[in-house]
């Protein structure tokens, strides 16, 4: 079995293996940067109806752009806050408007936090699990009428290993990554009588604006760090390639469990991070 970068598309001798995402109408948050955008890039190829949602208008238009160039097609973006209720509910009114009812929502909003217990604070925990649960939880809830009416969906939730087997100093990231471990199984079970899948996809080091910001403040220190170098160091404990992980890798895992290829999958956890995780 070859898989072909380019295309996305898994071929077993002759046969394509086909995503089946054609007009497939798609919501994808915190899809500007990383992990995100690339699944809006490749769900865009495969020829799916991309709408993206992030909080940055400025980082969105150049997210639009640079994938509309690739692509030629037109790529959606709305300035959404997933904590704000009433935010992504215009949002998502204006897309069904638009295009029709939802097949597709990847909850992939949300960076890292991780501080020694002692640090922690009221606002350093209801920040990140604003965002990364009850962020999610919002967006199940106002896309699945949409997705009943159309007969089906395939919902994703961007999580990580650390959410099974937390670390030490990674709260409140590993506490908020577990409750979306377990509210996906629970809503799995629940959603499932409406052929709606729900997933999650356990990243885990992947290259990401939000490492290159953490590459850019050591620079004040190491002036002749490298990004390459920088990312070779972050990888080289990880058993696959001692290496970090490209974000193409993860958006190609999402946009195939996402995909009509994936129709008996729901409730599973599937870990991406090159076999670091001590758990499955």
């Amino acid at each position: 079995m070859v898989l072909i970068i380019k295309r996305h598309i898994l071929t077993k001798g002759s046969d394509k293996l086909n995503l089946d995402l054609i007009d497939k109408i798609a919501i994808i948050t915190g899809g500007s940067d990383g992990i995100g955008k690339e699944t809006a890039r490749i769900m865009s190829e495969e020829g799916a109806k991309v709408s993206i949602f992030a909080r940055n208008m400025e980082n969105l238009m150049k997210s639009k752009s640079e994938i509309e160039k690739i692509t030629s097609n037109e790529i959606d973006i709305y300035s959404v806050d997933v904590r704000d209720q009433q935010s992504i509910k215009l949002s998502v009114e204006k897309v069904i408007k638009k295009h029709g009812e939802i097949d597709i929502l990847v909850n992939n909003a949300g960076t890292s936090s991780a501080h020694p217990i002692m640090d922690i604070t009221d606002e350093i925990m209801s920040d990140d699990i604003g965002t990364k649960l009850y962020g999610a939880i919002y967006m199940i809830q106002s896309v699945v009428p949409s997705m009943k009416k159309k007969g089906g969906g395939s919902i994703i939730n961007i999580t990580t290993p650390g959410g099974k087997a937390s670390g030490a100093n990674t709260i409140p990231t590993s506490v908020s990554r577990a409750a979306g471990i377990s509210m996906t199984k629970a809503t799995s079970k629940e959603l499932s009588a409406f052929n709606i899948r729900v997933n999650t996809v356990c990243v885990g080091l992947f290259k990401s604006g939000q490492h290159r910001k953490r590459y850019e403040k050591r620079l004040n220190n190491e002036p002749n760090l490298t990004l390459d170098d920088f990312y070779q160091e972050l990888g080289k404990d990880v058993p696959l390639g001692q290496r970090v992980g490209d974000a193409e890798e993860a958006a190609s895992l999402i946009t195939y469990l996402s995909s009509g290829q994936a129709n008996y999958i729901t409730g599973t956890a599937i870990n991406i991070d090159g076999g670091a995780s001590p758990v499955v």
